[in-house]
């Protein structure tokens, strides 16, 4: 199931700019390094379809746990055992990359966390998870651009700009601000005639296209730069695969890991909406989380050195219920997990305020209550990473939200 924020209407244009070619992407000088010799990347992978928290980061040491999740509950025991992460917490066995990474203290976990929405409608949950607002419908720009916006004129990360990954830019990256879009296998190889051939054409008919298109085909030279080659690639996996996440997660990486590449990223994932068979420690959502786990391992394999300064941070727009539904999965829910991952986060931690899954505890009856905002997190990411104040981040990167504080210690 593919869920959408909105129904597109292409034109020859926004098709050629889905297809990776610039959104909005000036030329991009090369820059000299902070004092502090630090070169932060902030990197958001969107789930969308609402990942079940409870088994992801599943609460084994809650007694209440493994009645109320049923036959997709994670446990110690057993030929597929979560994999511990401290004496009350266990994560999917499908992730052993993130394991790594937590047990390495670059990696941590947000449970019980949401974004101020509690509703249950896909569509209105990203728009809230992605425009920043605390309710759906308010506007058509998303925090992450309007971050990069907030930063100071001539700031490197806001003159890198941003990227955006998939055939169609998230939310969160539309604004002002400028944003390369790239979607893996999207354009034509670099060297492919035909790709010459409406290259010359565009600029005889359209110069402003041939520019866009000039810059698309760079993009996706340099993403399968060192990779399996454009042949071998095609056709590409589609985004809603463990293999399309990695191998999204793989092209982002090398185009973020150049001197000047863009700093912050956003990608978008389908799929996450588990009603039937949804599987525990494996099936379909085992499945999936072992291609987010992927993208882990290609984010720090393909930025290198650039490892040490990146956070990475998965949302989605809400969790599922607590209780299995009578086909094996779940339905739509509240509270859920976020996952931060990255050499510059400060890891090995599970950061919950945690509810309890007794029935009056459950938010509704029904769903883990969240006890974490999510925009919490995120303004704490933005503010450790790139200096945005806490006004800013109330006033203008998440409007009307300046009641909810920062949340600290998130990056080393």
């Amino acid at each position: 199931m593919t869920l959408l924020c909105e129904v597109p209407h292409p034109s020859r244009r926004s098709m050629l700019k889905a297809s990776g070619a610039l959104f909005a992407w000036a030329y991009l000088p090369r820059f000299a390094r902070a004092a502090d010799n630090r070169d932060p990347r902030l990197i958001v992978i969107v789930l969308r379809g609402a990942l079940d928290g409870l088994s992801t980061v599943g609460p084994v040491g809650d007694p209440d746990y493994a009645g109320l999740h049923g036959d997709i509950a994670l446990s110690l025991a057993g030929p597929h055992a979560a994999l511990p992460l401290d004496g009350f917490f266990a994560l999917n066995p499908a992730m052993p990359v993130f394991a790594r990474l937590f047990g390495n203290k670059q990696a941590a976990v947000v449970h019980a966390a949401a974004t101020a929405y509690r509703d249950r409608s896909h569509f209105d949950g990203q728009d809230v998870l992605e425009s920043g607002y605390a309710g759906p419908g308010h506007v058509a720009t998303g925090w992450l651009n309007r971050a990069l916006a907030s930063l100071p004129p001539g700031e490197r990360v806001a003159t890198l700009g941003g990227l955006a990954v998939g055939p169609s830019t998230p939310l969160v990256m539309r604004g002002a601000a400028p944003v390369l879009g790239w979607a893996p296998q999207s354009l034509p190889p670099p060297g492919d005639g035909l790709a010459a051939r409406v290259l010359d054409l565009y600029r005889h008919r359209d110069p402003v296209l041939a520019v866009a298109l000039q810059k698309g085909l760079d993009a996706e030279r340099m993403a399968l730069e060192g990779q399996m080659g454009a042949k071998a690639m095609r056709p590409h996996a589609g985004l809603d695969s463990a293999a399309g996440i990695r191998q999204a997660a793989k092209g982002a990486a090398r185009l973020m890991s150049a001197d000047d590449g863009p700093r912050v990223a956003a990608l978008a994932f389908d799929g996450w909406d588990t009603h039937v068979n949804e599987g525990g420690a494996t099936g379909r959502l085992a499945s999936l989380l072992g291609g987010l786990d992927g993208a882990f391992e290609e984010f720090e394999t393909g930025l290198g050195e650039r490892w040490k300064d990146t956070a990475i941070v998965a949302v989605t727009e809400f969790g599922r219920t607590a209780r299995i539904n009578g086909t094996i999965g779940t339905d739509h829910g509240t509270g859920t997990v976020v996952l931060l991952a990255g050499g510059a986060i400060k890891g090995g931690r599970v950061i919950a305020d945690w509810p309890g899954l007794k029935p009056a505890q459950l938010y509704e009856q029904r769903d883990l209550a969240p006890t974490s905002d999510v925009r919490a997190l995120l303004k704490g990411l933005l503010a450790d990473q790139f200096g945005l104040s806490a006004a800013v981040l109330g006033d203008k990167v998440f409007p009307g939200s300046a009641a909810v504080k920062p949340m600290r210690d998130l990056v080393v």
